[in-house]
């Protein structure tokens, strides 16, 4: 890839894989990062690695619409090749958004959709674009309401899951409306990172237990690193293979009535 790669949530465990590897085949590559100094640092260790790597780093808080939005203005007129839409949060109790959203929906789906949506003018035709959703997603279901919960619908990972669900369905009415572009979904399994720390009594438990069997976050990523070098779109990339999207999330007219809704919620398009 010639152009800049986008990776957001670049200074975690994950998002860190990602870098180094997208650096270490020359590809430039912009991390869009809430914290800037846990993403200097990042970059610091890979610089270090790999002196000759091309890696810019620029703020983006996905649970404010308009740091987004100033994100995108921010960036010039190079052209982009890829986006990875990495950047994920299970959050442990509900809370909103300054912009009246709740916090999970913002950070993994509205985010995304405006980020998306925002840089499309400033993609290539044929652009590679990968948002990484969740084996949580088949447990779940969603409609229209289930994309603004109460309080008393949240639970932390049954919203993370619907929101992971919902960043699946805009991805097909993206590839829907743009069939140029190649859009395919990532599933990197479960994998050690801080992501699984949800916060409960049980928690060093399940570290001695549980995270031993994980996946590490270099292999936890390579599903969405082959799904960044296919040439076409419409997989979704688990494991060491990629499949059809299953037909269980097949409906497009959810998908499109998804779409109209979170449309008129994102009031900054």
């Amino acid at each position: 890839m010639g152009n800049r790669t986008i990776v957001t949530g670049a200074s975690g465990a994950m998002g860190e894989a990602a870098v180094r590897a997208l650096a270490r085949d020359g590809r430039s590559v912009l991390m869009a990062c809430r914290n800037l100094e846990k993403a200097a640092l990042v970059r610091s260790r890979i610089i270090a690695d790999l002196p000759e790597a091309d890696i810019s780093i620029g703020r983006l808080d996905l649970a404010s619409l308009s740091s987004v939005c100033t994100f995108v203005g921010g960036l010039g007129q190079e052209p982009i090749e890829a986006l990875f839409n990495n950047a994920g949060v299970i959050s442990r109790s509900y809370s909103l958004t300054t912009d009246g959203l709740e916090n999970t929906f913002a950070v993994n789906y509205f985010g995304p959709f405006l980020l998306t949506r925002l840089l499309l003018p400033k993609m290539e035709p044929d652009a590679r674009i990968v948002n990484m959703v969740s084996l949580t997603c088949r447990y779940v279901s969603i409609d229209e309401s289930s994309l603004r919960p109460k309080e008393k619908d949240f639970s932390q990972l049954g919203t993370y899951a619907r929101s992971k669900l919902a960043l699946l369905r805009f991805s097909r009415e993206l590839a829907r409306r743009n069939p140029g572009l190649r859009i395919n979904l990532a599933d990197p399994g479960i994998v050690n990172s801080n992501m699984i720390d949800l916060g409960h009594w049980f928690d060093p438990l399940a570290d001695a237990l549980f995270k031993p069997f994980c996946k590490s976050p270099e292999n936890g990523v390579q599903p969405a690193l082959r799904a960044l070098a296919a040439d076409g779109g419409g997989r979704y990339f688990k494991g060491k293979g990629s499949e059809a999207i299953p037909a269980r999330f097949i409906d497009p007219s959810l998908d499109g009535r998804l779409w109209d809704e979170t449309a008129g919620l994102v009031s900054y398009i």
